[in-house]
């Protein structure tokens, strides 16, 4: 695919989060979301390491500074109003580079004008009704899941009706379990691993049953091409396109994923990747050699997919033999004391997105990261919605698992009568109410309360039986009369207690 029709393939999918958000760009020094004609050469060939020196060469102390720094600049591109997101493209995944840096998005204030704080603004975008279009994709729910839970707000309890837990599931494709949105678009699986095991519960528990992450897991998998790395589009079933040449970015987004969901480093599909990370550092800069030439862009999604399975960019294989590393490039990238990162190294002004994807890389961050303690008096680590308002519609999300190893999941729309509901009541609504539909299709008892005996045509027998669970908790037996509370997250499962 040449870069004219790569770019034009990932504007149509309407400037989505994931690995769409930059590439979008069309006439980069048009304004903050150009994007120029690369003149990099793409084949400056692959590093062998030899003997590397024992220790990296950007200090804690270069670190720290441009984290300082760096933060500084994004400060200066909130809007007067405390926005950093609108129509369209625009600079929310700010939030994730200030989570990685410890900086709280409440304490982030035009003029220090707390009641315009970027966190509270973001909120109020995010529970529009309207949010994020007529005609939204899945992307643009996990953008939204995995930066709202970087600014400190709750991604499953953004208000009484806005659940993105729930808009995430709502696009499982039942017809290929594991892809979220079009199979077509990979990148929208991918963010469905980064957002669903990524956003957390408040107090830190992995808040969807690993079942599900497990079959999204399966997916990416099946779409690493032979060279250990991914690309944007769907691989899985194409020897060509699994064959072909992958990506830097997607590489780094998809190690991530895996990472995030509970596959450990040392496992051969993100070993493999690793390597083919290696086999693009450019030595004399400690760069990656991406698909369009070295930029801070690619550059910082492969290191955050390396910080997320916790490999260190600065030693070992990405240290090259004349000293230098990934994040080396990063920080030799940024302006200082001004805080902007360039996205091409003969740039003489800062990019918005470079430094956003540049901040993070540095600081530690994957695509996501907990809200650190604000320092603004009286401000809460977190917000979210308490309780349910009576009368207002809303979605839960919801797994079904029977055990055959590819769990049903969707979004259960329904209107509470009170500030709880039951789980009886959201079985109830699953039936009916459901996107995809099918996630349940019968249950008994079907009313009052009582512990579920069959789901699904599938009934409890011999050492097996219905068991539920909300947020991560303990699997315990599914008790229609459980009570289920704004945002859970619901899931079932058939097996031994």
């Amino acid at each position: 695919m040449t870069r004219t029709s790569r770019v034009s393939t990932f504007r149509t999918r309407a400037a989505t989060a994931g690995s769409s958000r930059f590439r979008a760009r069309t006439s980069r020094r048009g304004g903050p979301a150009a994007y120029a004609a690369l003149t990099v050469p793409l084949a400056l060939g692959a590093l062998v390491l030899s003997t590397v020196p024992a220790s990296a060469t950007a200090t804690p102390a270069q670190i720290a500074t441009s984290k300082t720094n760096g933060v500084a600049y994004l400060k200066s591109l909130q809007a007067a109003d405390g926005s950093y997101a609108g129509s369209g493209l625009s600079n929310e995944w700010a939030f994730s580079a200030f989570a990685a840096a410890g900086t709280a998005a409440v304490d982030v204030a035009p003029g220090g004008d707390a009641s315009k704080n970027a966190r509270t603004v973001y909120r109020n975008l995010l529970a529009t009704p309207g949010w994020p279009s007529a005609s939204p994709v899945v992307t643009d729910y996990e953008r939204g899941a995995l930066n709202a839970y970087a600014a400190g707000i709750d991604p499953a309890r953004v208000s009484a009706s806005r659940n993105l837990i729930a808009d995430v599931y709502g696009h499982w494709q039942n017809a290929e379990p594991g892809y979220f949105g079009s199979s077509a678009n990979y990148n929208g699986t991918v963010f469905a691993a980064l957002a669903l095991a990524g956003a957390r519960t408040q107090t830190g528990a992995q808040r969807v049953p690993q079942a599900l992450l497990d079959r999204i897991v399966a997916r990416i998998r099946a779409n690493q091409h032979n060279d250990g790395g991914w690309n944007y589009g769907k691989a899985e079933g194409d020897p060509g396109q699994l064959g072909a040449a992958s990506d830097i970015d997607m590489t780094g987004a998809s190690m991530a994923a895996l990472c995030v969901s509970g596959v450990p480093k040392t496992d051969p599909d993100v070993l493999q990747a690793k390597a083919f990370l290696k086999s693009k550092l450019v030595p004399s800069t400690g760069a990656f050699n991406a698909m369009f030439g070295v930029n801070t862009d690619s550059n910082g999604w492969a290191v955050s997919g390396l910080n997320a399975c916790g490999i260190n960019p600065q030693t070992g294989d990405f240290l090259t033999p004349p000293g230098k590393t990934p994040v080396d490039f990063l920080i030799a990238q940024q302006f200082n004391p001004g805080g902007g990162f360039k996205y091409l190294p003969s740039d003489t002004v800062p990019s918005a997105y470079a430094s956003i994807d540049g901040l993070r890389a540095v600081a530690g961050g994957g695509f996501t990261a907990a809200p650190p303690a604000p320092v603004t008096p009286g401000a809460p680590k977190w917000v979210g919605q308490s309780a349910f308002t009576a009368g207002t519609a809303t979605k839960l999300a919801l797994t079904v698992d029977d055990g055959t190893g590819i769990p049903k999941v969707c979004a259960v729309t329904l209107t509470p009568t009170g500030p709880t509901t039951t789980l009886g009541d959201v079985l109830s609504a699953a039936t009916t109410a459901a996107a995809p539909a099918g996630c349940v299709t019968s249950v008994a008892p079907a009313s009052g309360t009582g512990v579920v005996t069959s789901l699904n045509s599938t009934s409890n027998s011999g050492g097996s039986s219905w068991l539920a669970s909300v947020d991560g908790s303990t699997f315990t037996a599914a008790d229609r009369g459980r009570t289920v509370g704004v945002g859970d997250t619901v899931a079932l499962r058939f097996g031994a207690s």
